[in-house]
C-alpha cells in the first residue's frame, strides 16, 4: 500500500523560511508524479506545486512563485518544497500528493495517493 509521509511544518515568523518534506512508500517513485496542495481555513484544497518528473514542467501557484521551490531526491524517494519568504497568507494544512501517471491535475481528484497533511502557521 503506497503511503505518503509530510514532515517539517511548524510556527515560523513572516518573513521566514521552512522546508517541508513529503517521504513516499510503496509506490514506484521515480515514475510517480508528486504534488503539493494546501488547504487555508474556509478555503479549497489547491494545487501549489508540481513537476518534478520534468524540471521544465515544474508548476507553481503565482502566489508563490519565486518564493517557493520543489525538489526531488529520488535516492531517498523524497520531495522537498522549499518555502521562502512566508506570508501569513501561506497559513495552511499542506499536503502532498501522488500520481502513478504522468502530469500535473489541478484537482486534487486527478491523484492517487494522498499524506495526512501538515500545519503550516505564519505568524508573529
Amino acid at each position: 500500500q503506497a503511503q505518503l509521509v509530510e514532515s517539517g511544518g511548524g510556527l515560523v515568523q513572516p518573513g521566514g523560511s521552512m522546508r517541508l518534506s513529503c517521504v513516499a512508500s510503496g509506490l514506484t517513485f521515480d515514475s510517480s508524479e508528486i504534488a503539493w496542495f494546501r488547504q487555508a481555513p474556509g478555503k479549497e484544497r489547491a494545487r501549489v506545486s508540481c513537476g518534478v518528473r520534468r524540471p521544465d514542467f515544474t508548476y507553481y501557484a503565482d502566489s508563490v512563485k519565486g518564493r517557493f521551490t520543489i525538489v526531488r531526491d529520488n535516492a531517498k524517494n523524497t520531495v522537498y518544497l522549499q518555502m521562502n519568504n512566508l506570508r501569513r497568507e501561506d497559513t495552511a494544512v499542506y499536503y502532498c500528493a501522488a500520481r502513478r501517471s504522468y502530469g500535473c491535475p489541478i484537482f486534487p481528484t486527478g491523484y492517487d495517493y494522498w499524506g495526512q497533511g501538515i500545519q503550516v502557521t505564519v505568524s508573529a
